[in-house]
């Protein structure tokens, strides 16, 4: 009778042994290496088909479609929304990058894509803290950045000439974070590097 009992008091502790088993497993991977390191299965592949219309309110800045990518210049698309608290803080390294005469004079444009967010408070945000974009798309639906295969905001892709998209960078860009991987990460797309993923 013993010999059954014991076998059924191991049982209990199962389901805490593979909670445990399972936190561990998590716990590894949350401190393995770079969390912004999530691959994209569209780096090397062509930008996928959109055409977004221009933000209500911003003079003069038009929308963004994929015929503006595949103009012979390097392109960088942030996706970005007012309610996003790290595109706040990375919005002084976009207007950096947008006034940067070393990019501009290489044919880098900057264009924004709108995600998710109400015209009224987007439109808040960038003439709150500037606006670095040529171009910015409005995408409410978030389809686009579906497409895009975004996971969060904010993100940057970097685009080459004929729409190919050459590399994405997850989270908030940041001075540092510009002149040690996204300006290289430029270069290579202008020379027609390989593409990478951060």
């Amino acid at each position: 009778m013993s010999d059954a009992v014991a076998p059924r008091s191991a049982l209990r502790f199962l389901p805490l042994a593979l909670f445990a088993l399972l936190a561990l497993v998590f716990l590894v991977r949350l401190f393995s290496g770079d969390a912004s390191r999530i691959p994209s299965a569209l780096i090397g592949r062509p930008a996928p088909a959109f055409d977004l219309p221009a933000l209500e309110g911003l003079a003069g800045v038009p929308g963004l479609s994929t015929q503006d990518l595949r103009k012979g210049h390097v392109s960088l698309v942030n996706v970005f929304a007012s309610w996003c608290g790290p595109c706040r803080q990375e919005h002084s390294a976009l207007m950096a990058i947008a006034g940067d005469q070393a990019l501009r004079a290489k044919g880098v444009e900057l264009y924004g894509l709108s995600y998710k967010d109400e015209t009224t408070k987007a439109l808040g945000f960038l003439e709150e803290g500037g606006n670095p974009f040529a171009r910015v798309g409005v995408d409410p639906a978030g389809r686009t950045a579906i497409d895009f295969g975004v996971y969060g905001v904010p993100e940057t892709f970097v685009i080459k000439g004929d729409g190919t998209i050459a590399y994405k960078f997850v989270g908030p860009l940041t001075p540092s974070a510009i002149a040690t991987t996204l300006i290289p990460e430029i270069e290579k797309a202008m020379a027609g590097g390989a593409a990478t993923t951060r």
